[in-house]
């Protein structure tokens, strides 16, 4: 096959599942609170790997994978936590990409985050050991 025809084939494929899989449709916030846009870019960018149900991720589907980022139902994020994590590729930069959004962007999905993770459990899990 040709290059040219293989590129073109590959970016419709990965359209396709661009736009089949992730998305605004499972966003359980309403599209009037604030941290609406942190939800809509988590379910674009974040829920390949992270669960996170009020922006209807279900994260990796096989647990068992090496490439699967924490359930962030059942722990707590911080605002600076996030940020890091998003600025650095998590913490320990082996698996997720680093400024997987950046700027504003990233400010928003950090704002968000902290402002959802743990929300499902009595005693959310961090990283750090702290208590929430």
């Amino acid at each position: 096959m040709r290059p040219a025809l293989v590129t073109a084939l590959a970016a419709a494929a990965a359209f396709g599942l661009v736009a089949c899989g992730f998305g605004e449709e499972g966003i359980s916030i309403s599209k009037d609170d604030p941290s609406y846009n942190g939800a809509v870019l988590f379910a674009t960018r974040c829920s390949g790997c992270h669960t996170l149900s009020v922006a209807g991720s279900q994260g990796t589907g096989n647990r068992s994978a090496r490439a699967q980022g924490p359930n962030l139902d059942q722990r707590t994020e911080t605002y600076q936590d996030a940020l890091f994590a998003i600025q650095n590729g998590g913490f320990s930069g082996a698996i997720m990409p680093q400024n997987i959004v950046v700027g504003a962007e990233a400010e928003a999905l950090a704002r968000f985050v902290a402002g959802y993770a743990g929300k499902d459990v009595e005693t959310p899990a961090r990283p750090d050991g702290a208590s929430p």
